[in-house]
């Protein structure tokens, strides 16, 4: 392993710990003490530390063991060094700041559900992003769903709402549910919004005298690929040269430099793209 791969490696476990920290401050510092259970792994832990005092984190890591090694052994699947990393690490800082946060945060149950559910889902979403995940209950809707036709994420849903719903047994308090079901809702708007934003691609046409120019700098300044086409101007009948770039939306304003410095006359348009896949986006999934 080079020593550029060794540092690519290093900032990614880094990156991993930071967001498995974040993870665990919105669930130990605002969702567990306000006495909340939400979804997942998590929310069943957190029931049985309400019933019995049981450790969350402890608890979390051992479920999440038994399904990997559930799934491995019906489904075959193989979890990365940094999934299990992930498991490992959040489940201990999850042992540590539960004993830490006695109280929650905020004393406003609804800002510490706002707060919780916004934190855990940002965490979350930048583990998934790093190649990280905390495990959880969708490892037993893949086991259902091989010998069902059900669909997984009404599975997952229905796992959600019975681990919250068991809630009343332990506080008979309605309210209890509802700001489970709420935290269920803000995490998981919270996770699709960055996952999407991080994933969200834009397709660039741009028409310009200096194509060439645009198309050289674009690829070595700008590291994107740049495909050429040929047109005809249906007004002028001219013969004309677009260049078409898909960028990741993040890094579209890179390109508007470059043709703002090389022709500020250039005509440009951008749209959203979905989907993309190949060589610097998403692989093809059968």
């Amino acid at each position: 392993m080079t020593t550029q791969k060794i540092l690519r490696e290093i900032k990614s476990y880094a990156i991993l710990s930071i967001a498995a920290l974040i993870c665990s401050v919105g669930w130990a510092g605002f969702i567990i003490p306000s006495g909340i259970v939400a979804g997942g792994v998590t929310g069943l832990s957190s029931t049985f530390y309400f019933l019995w005092g049981w450790d969350v984190g402890i608890t979390s890591l051992i479920i999440n063991i038994v399904l990997i090694l559930l799934a491995i052994r019906i489904l075959g699947l193989s979890y990365g060094i940094k999934t299990i990393y992930c498991i490992i690490l959040f489940s201990m800082l999850l042992t540590v700041l539960t004993g830490y946060f006695t109280e929650p945060v905020v004393r406003d149950i609804f800002m510490a559900t706002l707060i919780g559910a916004t934190i855990g889902g940002i965490g979350t979403a930048m583990l998934i992003i790093n190649g990280g995940g905390t495990g959880g209950t969708e490892i037993i809707g893949m086991i259902i769903t091989k010998y069902k036709n059900v669909s997984l994420g009404k599975l997952l849903l229905s796992f959600d709402v019975a681990i919250i719903s068991s809630s009343y047994f332990i506080f008979h308090d309605i309210e209890k549910i509802m700001y489970g079901l709420i935290t269920m809702a803000i995490f998981s708007y919270v996770l699709d919004l960055v996952l999407t934003g991080n994933k969200q691609s834009v397709q660039i046409f741009i028409i310009s005298e200096k194509y060439e120019e645009l198309a050289e700098t674009i690829l070595t300044l700008g590291n994107k690929g740049v495909t050429i086409i040929d047109s005809i101007g249906g007004y002028t009948k001219e013969n004309r040269k677009i260049l078409m770039v898909i960028s990741k939306k993040r890094t579209s304003s890179v390109l508007f430099k470059i043709i703002k410095d090389i022709d500020q006359d250039a005509f440009v348009t951008m749209g959203n793209v979905s989907n993309v896949f190949g060589q610097g986006f998403d692989k093809i999934k059968a």
